[in-house]
């Protein structure tokens, strides 16, 4: 994997003082209440940034990013008046309101003598006439998306106040070939479907993977010598080591808030209990003990709470229990079945699979199991991720008759569903912290 090394600074704009430009979000017009309920869509312009080819594919990345969020409108580009001759200098301002362009992106990006590229952009809000926010970065020419990632990013906190998700990425199943003789390899992508690099072989089949919120590091579970066991992979060095021998099979395994801990569900006969292992000392705590089906155990973002799948009731339901496996309480009581819960990274919602009238759906509720939500409902739709800003789920779908599974993105509208397209068939996503 290319190691992407990136030096944030303002830009120091020749001829004007950039700090005294910046206008806070609570000084702005422009702004976006993202707490309010459905947000209408900020229209933006992204001009192309200079110079050359790499200019207009930097700003093209971050314009795609805003839309897929839901939250901006990007102003096509054959209805702007002005063209950005100088970045550094301000904008025509009555020209962007003419078109209705509430924010205004500009930029360049440059090489340096040294080989790296400089990207710099200035965010402008065009109704107040002020400068947002400015700011430059260093890269190698190969890593130039993540770049685009990164300025979108600062962008979207500018106008909304909290932190984007789009330096990220996904890992999740590659699946390829035809349904008898099916290839699942772990593949690792950026948010956006980019950059797609394969982690396994194929030789062995793969489920479940996840990562560590705090080392570049993914949990999987995996069939290797026919054996069901969870692996640990390093991202970095593609070493892989297995979490422990258990008896039975282990399967659904997540790490804890702190990358210290993985927590599990191992089958025992013909019942599952959740267990989890501390990654130092190898020592296991069993969490439940039922003659039911415990799974999916997924943490709460300060590491106090956890949620699970179980059957104990009759049919899949969500419960929620302290992480010592006290407090054990149900919290799902709707018609169907319930699954795959999924704490959000904010604390506030958890995320499930809901399997009712013959359709699966993807939904959110409180962590007492009031305000569910359906976000979205198809032939075939499971295993919802989080974006690490707790807005954006990223789950699978199966339409009826695909030879296949997709990835796609809903927010927590329900109304901005994004197939996220891949090479292949792709199935069991989950969403990285914000790169480092």
């Amino acid at each position: 994997m290319v190691k992407c090394s990136l030096i944030r600074a303002l830009v120091v704009a020749v001829g004007m003082a950039a700090a005294a430009l910046v206008a806070s979000p609570a000084n702005a017009l422009v702004e976006i209440n993202i707490n309010k309920g459905n947000v209408q869509p900020l229209p933006i312009a992204v001009t192309d940034f200079l110079q050359g080819d790499m200019g207009a594919q930097v700003s093209q990345v971050i314009a795609a990013d805003l839309q897929r969020s839901g939250l901006f409108a990007p102003i096509s580009k054959t209805a702007f008046i002005e063209k950005i001759a100088n970045p550094d200098a301000a904008p025509r301002f009555e020209d962007w309101k003419v078109i209705n362009a509430q924010a205004l992106v500009t930029g360049r990006v440059t090489q340096e003598a040294d080989g790296r590229l400089r990207a710099e952009f200035r965010l402008w809000d065009t109704f107040a006439g002020q400068q947002m926010a400015g700011q430059q970065f260093y890269t190698q020419p190969e890593n130039w998306r993540r770049v685009a990632h990164i300025i979108a990013d600062a962008i979207y906190k500018q106008i909304t106040g909290e932190e984007g998700y789009f330096d990220t990425r996904v890992v999740f199943v590659s699946e390829s070939g035809t349904k008898q003789q099916r290839k699942r390899q772990l593949a690792i992508m950026d948010q956006d479907g980019f950059n797609i690099r394969m982690l396994t072989d194929g030789s062995d089949l793969v489920l479940t993977p996840r990562f560590s919120p705090s080392r570049q590091e993914v949990t999987y579970m995996s069939f290797a010598n026919q054996q069901p066991r969870v692996y640990l992979l390093q991202l970095e060095t593609g070493q892989r080591e297995v979490v422990g021998n258990f008896p039975g099979m282990t399967f659904s395994p997540r790490f804890s808030p702190d990358g210290q801990k993985v927590i599990m569900s191992l089958q025992q006969d013909a019942n599952s209990n959740i267990y989890t292992m501390d990654l130092r000392s190898r020592t296991t705590t069993r969490l439940t003990s039922t003659a039911a089906i415990d799974t999916s155990p997924s943490y709460s973002p300060d590491g106090a709470r956890v949620s699970f799948e179980s059957d104990r009731g009759g049919k899949p339901q969500i419960y929620v229990m302290n992480a010592d496996g006290s407090g054990q309480t149900r919290i799902s009581f709707g018609d169907g079945s319930y699954s795959t819960p999924v704490w959000s990274p904010r604390g506030d919602l958890i995320a499930f699979t809901k399997q009712a009238g013959g359709k699966f759906s993807i939904g959110v509720m409180k962590p007492d199991g009031s305000g569910e939500r359906i976000l979205t409902t198809g032939f075939h739709n499971e295993g919802p991720t989080w974006a690490p800003n707790g807005r954006v789920l990223m789950f699978f779908r199966q339409a009826a008759g695909s030879g296949g599974p997709q990835l796609y993105s809903i927010d927590l509208t329900g109304y901005n569903e994004q197939l996220v397209k891949t090479p292949t068939y792709g199935s069991d996503p989950a969403w990285s912290p914000l790169m480092e």
